[in-house]
This record gives C-alpha cells, sequence and structure tokens, in this order.
C-alpha cells in the first residue's frame, strides 16, 4: 500500500510518528511531504524520518494564500510521481485538493473548531474527517465524518508508546522531584489565530513573577522572547520536551496543545486564550484543564496561586488522568487501522462509536 503522510507543523509530526514507524514495520510505501515551519524539520530529523520539504509557513493572510498555491502546486507534481492509494494529513487544506485533481482518498484527522476558513474549504473534498467525539461543530459530511473517543495528543502521549525519561533532565541539572514549571507562548501566525491575540507583555511578567517564586520556569515560545523573559528561555530539546513535562508542576500558556499534552500526561495545565476547542473543554471536564480568556487573567492568576499550594496536586491529577485514559482508545493503533483498511474502516468505526457520531 502507498500512503502519502502531509506534515505541516511540528505537532503533526508528533501526531503521526508512531504510525509512520508502524507503517515502515508493515513494509507500506511512504512518502512524507513536510514545511518548514518552526520546528517541523528539526523534528523530522530527529526521529529519523525522512521527508520531503515543500514550501515555507507564510506570513499573514496574504503569505498564507500564496503558500497554499504554491504547496498545492508542489504537492500535486510529487503526488503524480508517488502515486498514493491514499493520503492523509492533520487539517488537511492541501491534500484535500490534490486529492480531488489525481482521483484519491484524502483522510483527515482534526480538532479545531475555530479554523473556520481553512475547514470550509477543505472539508468538502475530504473522503473522511476523523475527529475526537468532543468536537464541537456539525460538519453536514454524514457518514464522511467520524469521532472517536481520544485526542491527538494521545497518539504520541499514550502509555502505550511514551514512559518519560528522567535521565533526561539531569543533563539540565532538574531532578523529578524539583519544583519547576513550563510556560509557552504562542507566534499567533496560523490562520486560525488571525483575529487573536496572547497575553501582554506585562501580563506575562506577573506570570512568571508567580510562578518563579515556587521553583524554576522554563518558557518555550514560538516567537522571539522580549529581553526581561530571556533568562527563562527553555534549553529543553524539542523531541525531549514531554520527558520535561511529565515531571513539571504545572504547564501555563497559550497552546491548546501543550495543555492537551499536560493533561494526558496527569499535569495540571492552565490554557489561557480567548477561544477555546472542544478537547480542552473536555478535559476541563475531568479537572485536567484550567482554561481562562485574555480578560480573566487575574482569576487563572488565583487559580495557578491555590494549585501550587495544594500538597496533594500529583497524586490528584494522575488520578484524574487514570480516569480520562479509561475513556479513550489508542490513537496510533486506530489511525493505523482506518487508514489501512479504508474505506471499510470508516464503516466499521461508524457502527462501534454510533453513540458519538452527531449528523
Amino acid at each position: 500500500m502507498k500512503i502519502l503522510v502531509e506534515l505541516g507543523h511540528p505537532a503533526h509530526v508528533h501526531f503521526f510518528r508512531n504510525a509512520i514507524k508502524i507503517w515502515r514495520n508493515q513494509g507500506q510505501e511512504l512518502c512524507v511531504v513536510s514545511r518548514e515551519k518552526e520546528l517541523t524539520n528539526y523534528l523530522l530529523r530527529a526521529y529519523g524520518i525522512d521527508a520531503v520539504c515543500i514550501s515555507k509557513a507564510g506570513q499573514g493572510a496574504v503569505g498564507l494564500f500564496k503558500e497554499m498555491l504554491w504547496r498545492d502546486y508542489r504537492l500535486w507534481k510529487l503526488a503524480r510521481k508517488f502515486k498514493p492509494d491514499i493520503m492523509t494529513s492533520i487539517g488537511g487544506t492541501w491534500i484535500s485538493q490534490v486529492s480531488k485533481l489525481i482521483n484519491k482518498p484524502a483522510v483527515v484527522f482534526y480538532d479545531t473548531e475555530n479554523a473556520t476558513l481553512s475547514n470550509a474549504i477543505t472539508y468538502p473534498l475530504v473522503a473522511a474527517l476523523c475527529t475526537p467525539k468532543c468536537y464541537q461543530r456539525k460538519t453536514r459530511l454524514g457518514i464522511r465524518h467520524l469521532r472517536y473517543p481520544g485526542y491527538h495528543e494521545l497518539a504520541y502521549l499514550h502509555p502505550n508508546y511514551f514512559q518519560p525519561d528522567e535521565h533526561i533532565l539531569s543533563a539540565f541539572h532538574v531532578k523529578p522531584s524539583d519544583r519547576y514549571f513550563i510556560v509557552r507562548f504562542i507566534s499567533w501566525g496560523a490562520s486560525h489565530d488571525l483575529r487573536e491575540k496572547g497575553i501582554s507583555l506585562k501580563d506575562k511578567m506577573r506570570l512568571i513573577e508567580l510562578l518563579s517564586g515556587y521553583g524554576r520556569v522554563f518558557i518555550t515560545s514560538e516567537d522571539h522572547l522580549p529581553p526581561e523573559l530571556q533568562k527563562y528561555s527553555s534549553p529543553i530539546p524539542p523531541q525531549h520536551i514531554h520527558d520535561f513535562m511529565a515531571y513539571a508542576d504545572m504547564v501555563v500558556g497559550e497552546s491548546a496543545t501543550m495543555a492537551s499534552e499536560a493533561a494526558v500526561l496527569g499535569i495540571p495545565a492552565i490554557f489561557i486564550s480567548d477561544t477555546g476547542r472542544g478537547y480542552t473543554s473536555e478535559q476541563q471536564q475531568y479537572g485536567l484543564v484550567y482554561h481562562f480568556t485574555n480578560k480573566e487573567i487575574d482569576k487563572a492568576f488565583k487559580v495557578i496561586n491555590s494549585l501550587i499550594l495544594n500538597p496533594d496536586l500529583r497524586t490528584a491529577w494522575l488520578q484524574k488522568r487514570n480516569t480520562m485514559l479509561l475513556d479513550c482508545i489508542d490513537v496510533t493503533s486506530f489511525i493505523v487501522d482506518f487508514i489501512n483498511n479504508y474505506p471499510e474502516s470508516l464503516y466499521r468505526y461508524h457502527r462501534t462509536w454510533r453513540s458519538f457520531q452527531n449528523f
């Protein structure tokens, strides 16, 4: 079987990397296509995944549109040469368009409801859309839309695939018993971020001052940090961030993905953004994530402070995590089976998870 996997963001590398390993072991023929965006290609090299980079992420609405045209063209040329039996990605804007040109199915995985523009031009073209069951929008795709019990982050942080390595911490003079916090700031450059703004510099300084009063602070940021925050810049290699996260006291920031990663690892997550996600809302119901808008920043600081002072925090969150895992699947096994056996798998999973579907 010939599978084309399209990766446009560092999180996509994590989502597909275990599936890619399994497909290789099965003898499937793979073509992995990447994009120059943040650490995408760095992670591919770190995990030993060969890929063809065909575009650089555009800036702003005009830049993203120009990139789409160029990437569509490059992907179309590559797909005509590779002749895939099936194409897959997260988001799927490019593969959905190219799949129609080469008459091959595009299976898209997605979990971001507020990406309204890209979803509007993508969903009508896909052969199948797979979202977590907590996805909050109707898509009008009928049986082509499958909801499954899980989250993207369980594709790489499920205990079947991930066990944190505490020895990695020692290289940075950190012990699992140390108190430390991971803070994430994003660039707000994605298509679904164009109308949003992040935490103000004043509130970023307040946040770091609060956290540093209790332990070390490691900031990971898509943008360059201002001079006032440079000393907190994380030295952690991106491929090891989840090992550090698994022993952190808390993850705080603007990234829904990192909030969800913390949740599935059983680490308290404070997500600060004016828009939420279906998956963070569901994880909040498990008590794993707290979501606040920028206007609620003072309330967020109060919750952060109260959580830090809770002596049973780690035990309580691991119990919540175990409850959540009982309700979720091994997402990587689902990805592999769904792609390998499409279209039969679409109908089979609809029968299995009939109660989750929302036509």
